[in-house]
C-alpha cells in the first residue's frame, strides 16, 4: 500500500499531461448583461466566454459574457486549466443559459460534457525536488477533481478517460503519446479526436502550448474474446 502511495505521489508530477475539460461553468462567475450593456472586464490570464440562451418568447440572447480565470495549483506550476462549461447529463435545448452551479468532477460520466483550455508549460518548468506533501495532494483533489484518480502509477502521465475527446492546439506545440511509444507532434491548428484511447501529453519545447478541449461521456464496452469468426 505504501508503495502504490509513492508511486501515485511520483505520477503526480505528469498531471498537466492530462486532456481535459470539465466540471465546468464559466457563468457562474458571470455578471449579467443589464441595459443593453455586457460587462467586458477581465484579469491576467483570463480567457472570456459569452453564454447565449433563449428567453420564454424564443429570443436568442447573450446571457454572460465574463472572464474565466485559470484554475492553478502548487503541485504543478506553469499549468493553467480553464473551466468552461459542461454538465453531467445530456444538453436539453431550448436554454437560458444558466450554469451548473455544483462543482463537477473534471472528466464527464457517460452522457455528460466539458468544455475547457488548459496551458502546458515547456519541459524546463516541471516541478523537480521534495515529494509532495498531503497538502498539495489534497489541492489537487479540490481544484480538480477526478485527476489523480486516473492517472496510471506506473507510468507518469499515462492515462485513459470514458470519453470521447475533441481537442486543437491554439498556441504552441504538444506531443501526443500512444500505446508502444507511438507519438504525433502537433502544431496549432492541428486537431485529434481522442476516442477513449490509452495516452499522455509532453510539451519538449521552450514555449508554453495551448489547448481548447472538448470532452463527450462514452460507455466503455470490453472487447470481446468471441468474434464469431476463425482466427
Amino acid at each position: 500500500m505504501r508503495n502504490t502511495r509513492r508511486a501515485l505521489i511520483k505520477s503526480v508530477g505528469a498531471i498537466g499531461s492530462l486532456a481535459i475539460t470539465g466540471g465546468l461553468s464559466a457563468a457562474s462567475k458571470s455578471e449579467p448583461a443589464q441595459e443593453g450593456k455586457l460587462p467586458t472586464s477581465s484579469g491576467p490570464n483570463a480567457v472570456r466566454c459569452v453564454v447565449t440562451g433563449q428567453t420564454k418568447s424564443g429570443k436568442s440572447v447573450i446571457v454572460s459574457q465574463a472572464p474565466v480565470l485559470p484554475v492553478t495549483v502548487a503541485l504543478i506550476p506553469g499549468y493553467e486549466f480553464f473551466r468552461l462549461w459542461g454538465n453531467d447529463d445530456h444538453p436539453v435545448l431550448p436554454s437560458d443559459g444558466t450554469p451548473t452551479e455544483q462543482m463537477l468532477p473534471w472528466f464527464p460520466p457517460n452522457h455528460g460534457f466539458r468544455f475547457a483550455m488548459f496551458t502546458v508549460p515547456p519541459a524546463t518548468t516541471v516541478r523537480t525536488g521534495p515529494t509532495p506533501t498531503f497538502a498539495e495532494m489534497e489541492e489537487v483533489r479540490q481544484k480538480l477533481p477526478g485527476m489523480l484518480e486516473v492517472l496510471e502509477v506506473d507510468h507518469p502521465g499515462m492515462h485513459t478517460t470514458d470519453s470521447v475527446d475533441f481537442d486543437v492546439v491554439i498556441f504552441g506545440e504538444i506531443v501526443l503519446e500512444l500505446d508502444d511509444g507511438i507519438e504525433a507532434l502537433l502544431k496549432p491548428g492541428d486537431c485529434v479526436v481522442q476516442n477513449g484511447t490509452r495516452h499522455a501529453w509532453h510539451n519538449r519545447s521552450a514555449v508554453k502550448c495551448v489547448l481548447v478541449s472538448c470532452l463527450m461521456g462514452a460507455e466503455r464496452k470490453r472487447f470481446s474474446s468471441n468474434t464469431g469468426g476463425t482466427a
